[in-house]
């Protein structure tokens, strides 16, 4: 087995960033600017499922993911006379969406987190035709570890790891989200699957 296919069946490989209809979202917003409510609604409902995702993922469950991500449309709104399109429209939006993330993790202290059990029904990527109910706990069991060991990593390497991840974002936009440079983001990257792989061995 060559390194790259173990990257990939391990899934924390090299990934192709994907393209997304970012000149909509910036069109969208810049009629939001003018107090184009209909436009703003749009957004968030173009947006949503992203943000909500990923403020899951960067929290480690569920608890207060749905007022967060309320919070950051409230903030784009907030923001939005003072918009200009000068980078790509979700490299702003996940831009507040970390720094109220951040707010909110520090704002826990050092509350454990909750990391939630979905139940059946509430799994929209669960594939159950063809597996045994064997498989399908072994595969929630990996969920749940790969959401725990997300949760202890450090701040920068598991908003880095989740964006590229998740949201399948190039290097420049990660950069620009965590105000640092392409080869900074590099090396939170491999630290950061170097640590998941560590944490995850037993399940890879």
């Amino acid at each position: 087995m060559t390194q790259a296919t173990k990257e990939r069946e391990d899934g924390f490989g090299e990934i192709a960033p994907r393209e997304d209809d970012d000149s909509r979202l910036v069109a969208l917003m810049l009629r939001a600017r003018e107090d184009d409510e209909t436009a703003f609604r749009e957004l968030v409902e173009a947006t949503e499922d992203r943000v909500y995702g990923t403020i899951v993922k960067m929290l480690g469950g569920l608890e207060g993911a749905e007022d967060l991500a309320q919070k950051v449309y409230l903030r784009i709104w907030q923001a939005r006379k003072r918009y200009e399109p000068t980078a790509k429209f979700s490299t702003w939006m996940f831009s507040i969406t970390r720094r109220l993330v951040l707010n909110e993790r520090r704002g826990r202290g050092r509350r454990s987190a909750v990391f939630y059990d979905p139940r059946p029904e509430e799994k929209p990527h669960e594939i159950v035709s063809g597996h045994s109910p064997v498989t399908d706990a072994a595969a929630g069991e990996l969920a749940q570890a790969i959401d725990a060991a997300l949760e202890e990593l450090p701040e920068e390497q598991r908003t880095a790891l989740v964006l590229r991840r998740y949201e399948e974002m190039p290097y420049e936009e990660i950069a620009a989200v965590l105000d640092t440079t392409v080869p900074a983001v590099k090396s939170l990257l491999f630290r950061a699957r170097e640590n998941l792989r560590g944490k995850l061995k037993a399940w890879l």
